[in-house]
């Protein structure tokens, strides 16, 4: 298994929409099994913003509005040999219907209550968690 030798940097989407979050179970990737935001890596001399509507549309099928920057993680991935930092955005629903678009990397979607969300979480929302960040604040 070939290690980085650096990080890689993840974008991680909180759509909001009803005072729920999006949250997919992930596969055939590292974290197979957690629930996570839809999201993915920053490409090379992307705009974050740019990254975060690509990444929810290409994913679940939908569109997103009023993108802000909000926190980051740290996330180290030892089993996997994986060192990502997550950079986590907000943007509400705006339109489309949620749908797996892509089903040889996500199971499914579903809207969760933030206090409600389901488990195994996949490791850099545990990690947000740890900050005690709520995106409605």
């Amino acid at each position: 298994m070939q290690i980085n030798k650096r990080p890689q940097i993840g974008v991680g989407v909180i759509v909001i929409k009803d005072e729920k979050v999006l949250l997919g179970k992930r596969r055939n990737s590292h974290g197979e099994g957690t629930w996570s935001f839809p999201g993915g890596h920053l490409e090379l001399n992307e705009d974050i913003d740019t990254c975060a509507s690509r990444e929810v549309q290409e994913e679940a099928g939908i569109r997103i509005k009023n993108i802000r920057h909000r926190t980051f993680t740290n996330d180290i991935f030892e089993r996997e040999a994986k060192h990502y930092v997550t950079l986590f955005v907000t943007a509400e629903y705006a339109s489309g219907e949620v749908r797996v678009t892509e089903p040889d990397k996500c199971e499914r979607w579903e809207w969760f209550a933030w206090n409600d969300l389901p488990n195994p979480l996949f490791l850099p929302i545990k990690n947000i968690l740890k900050q005690k960040f709520n995106p409605f604040v």
